[in-house]
């Protein structure tokens, strides 16, 4: 059986869909009482990881095991307690969801610090381990979704600075072969869309797929500052803010992984958004 936990959110919604077509025998975890949001007949099982113990029934007899990094929330994590469940619990293989800026922003308490201390757990639980490091995700461009719905209007900072952002999907893909197949322990896997896009690209992606022009309202620092913290922490959002307006080389490298492991090219965002349009009408 494999475990996986975040099931309902945008990497763990097409994990559980992918490895339920294989014909895996799956048990989605979720904070969320409902399990309304996984695929038909896959099980659900409400735990917090926030809360190891919680996880003790999930992972009773499973072979492997999704670890999500928390979210928002990762700095109330307890690495060890979760990883001691799940080797009490008979799970041998270990796929974890980490970040980028775990080595592209090591000094960032909320992205390198905290995600340092969920891999340096991993690698120690004697498990057989992977290691999933993704930049940003194609679906941060939901929080366009009312404007865009109301006024067909797109807002963001730095709107003509480039970053390669990845399809959850390809993300859960990823995740579904280290699962389920041999030769992935011990690898870190870099996952990227196939090419830099701005913001700006990214909304008329989205008019393309709408059929109807966005309009690209450019924010200032400041302005998107304000917004963000009204549902991030402030280590958060200031790290966040950085990366999208000053990346470093290596958070706009094109990471050949997702082709590696997958065999096909990372799906762009024009796919993505065609894929998502409902959310934007």
């Amino acid at each position: 059986m494999i475990v996986v936990t975040g099931a309902t959110g945008n990497v763990g919604r097409p994990l559980v869909t992918a490895l339920a077509a294989a014909g895996e025998r799956v048990l989605a975890v979720s904070r969320g009482v409902s399990g309304a949001a996984v695929p038909e007949g896959v099980r659900h099982r409400q735990a917090d990881l926030a809360a190891p113990e919680s996880l003790r029934p999930a992972l009773d007899g499973a072979d492997a095991v999704f670890l999500h990094d928390g979210g928002a929330g990762a700095h109330l994590l307890s690495p060890q307690d979760i990883l001691d469940v799940a080797k009490a619990g008979g799970v041998r293989r270990i796929v974890l969801l980490s970040s980028q800026g775990v080595v592209t922003r090591p000094r960032s308490s909320s992205h390198g610090g905290t995600g340092r201390s969920l891999e340096d757990a991993v690698r120690r639980s004697g498990m057989d381990w992977t290691i999933l490091r993704p930049g940003g995700f194609d679906s941060n461009a939901f929080a366009w979704a009312g404007t865009i719905r109301e006024r067909r209007t797109a807002a963001a900072p730095f709107g003509d600075t480039g970053l390669p952002f990845v399809d959850p999907a390809d993300v859960g893909e990823v995740a579904a072969v280290a699962l389920r197949e041999d030769g992935h322990a011990g690898q870190v896997y870099e996952l990227t869309g196939p090419a830099l896009s701005t913001p700006r690209q990214r909304a008329e992606a989205i008019g393309d797929a709408l059929g109807e022009p966005i309009r690209f309202a450019e924010q200032t620092r400041e302005e998107a500052r304000a917004q963000m913290l009204q549902f991030m922490p402030e280590a958060v959002v200031e790290t966040t803010l950085a990366i999208m307006g000053e990346p470093t080389p290596a958070e706009q490298r094109i990471s050949p992984d997702v082709e590696r492991v997958l065999g096909r090219p990372p799906r762009t965002f024009a796919e993505w958004a065609v894929r998502n349009v409902a959310a934007f009408s």
